[in-house]
């Protein structure tokens, strides 16, 4: 691991802001780890309302979708994705009155009651998935197949830009104390450490007065990335290295991003699906950087404008991190569940460098979170032997980027092993 530049102050601290409702959203069938909701729930010119599932599955692995606004579907066609490129998307209309499908709540007598299979149900219905980036459905993460010791809460947030998580653990505190409830009811957990990194000062303060008088521990961890990894986080709190091939589980722990704590705790307490989320809009070219709350499927070119004025025309728009986002090729591709930040970079920002030779230094080697070959895998995809990268461990990266940041050659070694992925998966 390796201590970045990490460039939080444009929105560190400042308090979440709420966009305004979107004239349209864009709304992929596929916004999580496994099959795509390809069984449709509309139609083109059905009214929906906020809240109401709009595409399911038969598959195994999925996350229902559903709608993040009230109106009128005018449209189901291919639509940029900001992972993708491209999926279906369900295209919504809105008909400016935000009209909810569900309005009960559910009583505090009614959540004591709840089993671990009922609020499991209830975070299924609610279309949750791990909203650190990783998007895995969150229902099947609350059954795993072992018994958890140790529940941990990730509040690390350790890509450089982002403090969308941070931020609303400061003003959600009591709330995600709540979801943290459920989830350890949920896996019978025996203990709780919620794991926070040591440049969040702020935040570190409010869970720890929170958490005062219970039993839960917080950890305070040595700012450094990819601390927000769950391999590399169970290390750091736990002291357990997961073997290649295995998962948290496999030690004993479960790792749960405070982002999805959040949504678990709105989808039992208030019965709200997953259908708002908060993005960190970020970069130099913005005037006015802020922790947004926004509506799935809003277009990010909507996030830009309600930060900005942009100060020139960007060179590189990514969604997610500087490490491990992906850049864009069209300010209209909606944000997602999993969307954690949109960063808005400069020329001088996005600066490419030429790609030289590898002068075989073994920098990569040394700051890899997995214990991998970087360089060894790059050149066994550059020359496109497979089965080499394969036995290199090129399955268990987990493509945090730091190989490539740290490569005085400026190797384009994430690039090759995602290459290698695809050839291997096909």
């Amino acid at each position: 691991m390796a201590r970045l530049e990490e460039n939080k102050f444009y929105t560190a601290g400042k308090k979440i802001e709420t966009l305004p409702l979107p004239a349209k959203v864009f709304i992929p069938i596929i916004q999580h780890l496994g099959k795509p909701c390809d069984k449709l729930e509309v139609k083109i010119n059905d009214q929906v309302l906020r809240g109401q599932i709009i595409a399911t599955s038969e598959a195994k692995v999925f996350s229902p979708i559903h709608s993040s606004i009230s109106g009128k579907v005018i449209a189901i066609q291919d639509w940029p994705h900001p992972v993708l490129g491209k999926a279906k998307t369900v295209v919504i209309e809105s008909d400016s009155q935000d009209k909810e499908f569900i309005t009960s709540h559910r009583s505090e007598d009614e959540i004591k009651k709840l089993s671990p299979q009922q609020i499991r149900e209830i975070v299924f219905k609610a279309g949750i998935v791990g909203m650190g980036g990783a998007s895995f459905p969150t229902h099947i993460k609350l059954n795993p197949p072992k018994q958890i010791t140790s529940l941990i809460i990730n509040i690390a947030e350790c890509e450089p830009y982002l403090t969308g998580d941070s931020q609303l653990t400061i003003e959600k505190g009591k709330d995600i104390l709540l979801g943290i409830e459920l989830v350890a009811r949920c896996l019978a957990a025996k203990e709780v450490i919620i794991a926070i990194e040591d440049n969040k000062a702020e935040a570190v303060k409010t869970i720890q007065d929170l958490t005062a008088n219970t039993a839960y521990v917080v950890k305070v961890l040595k700012t450094q990335y990819p601390q927000g990894g769950e391999k590399q986080l169970v290390k750091s709190v736990l002291g357990q290295e997961i073997p290649p091939g295995k998962l948290p589980f496999d030690v004993g722990a479960n790792v749960q991003n405070v982002s999805t704590i959040y949504a678990i705790f709105e989808a039992v307490y208030k019965n709200k699906p997953l259908y708002e989320r908060v993005v960190t809009v970020t970069g130099s070219l913005l005037a006015n950087p802020k922790n947004v709350l926004c509506r799935i499927g809003t277009p990010i070119k909507e996030l830009i404008a309600f930060c900005g004025p942009l100060k020139e025309e960007p060179a590189k728009i990514i969604v997610g991190g500087p490490m491990m986002g992906i850049a864009q090729f069209t300010d209209m591709a909606p944000v997602i569940k999993s969307t954690t930040g949109v960063i808005v970079l400069s020329k001088n920002d996005a600066l490419t460098k030429e790609e030289d030779f590898c002068i075989r230094c073994g920098a990569c080697v040394k700051v890899c979170s997995m214990g991998l070959l970087p360089c060894l895998m790059n050149q066994a995809a550059e020359k496109g032997l497979w089965p080499q990268a394969k036995e290199y461990g090129v399955l268990d990266c987990m493509e945090c980027g730091l190989c490539s940041y740290i490569c005085p050659s400026n190797r384009k070694i994430v690039q090759s092993i995602r290459r290698a992925k695809l050839e291997l998966n096909k």
